[in-house]
């Protein structure tokens, strides 16, 4: 079974307070769905277009298990949290066989 990775860039955060608060209720979704955060903080070094930000990379067992767990009502409910308090890009991809 192929891995899933949520891979996520924080373009600006706006309120830190609510990204906290969205931490609190996210981190459960994540670990509750066998996410294991690989990878968390700000840029070490950039290249070529990049831009330092802030940056997630969290692994799971499988795509589905990756989907599943960004669509669950625990999840849902974090992103009630943390509302517009940043802009961020996030992607699920499928790791290599």
């Amino acid at each position: 079974m192929t891995k899933g990775y949520w891979i996520t860039f924080y373009r600006s955060i706006s309120d830190p307070e609510a990204l906290a608060a969205y931490a609190k209720l996210a981190g459960p979704a994540i670990t509750g769905h066998g996410g294991r955060f690989l990878a968390r903080g700000n840029a070490a070094k950039v290249y070529e277009q990049g831009i330092a930000q802030r940056a997630t990379v969290t692994e799971f067992d499988s795509l589905e298990l990756a989907v599943a767990a960004h669509d669950s009502p625990a999840y849902q409910e974090a992103l009630k949290a943390l509302g517009n308090a940043c802009e961020r890009d996030v992607r699920i991809v499928e790791g290599l066989g």
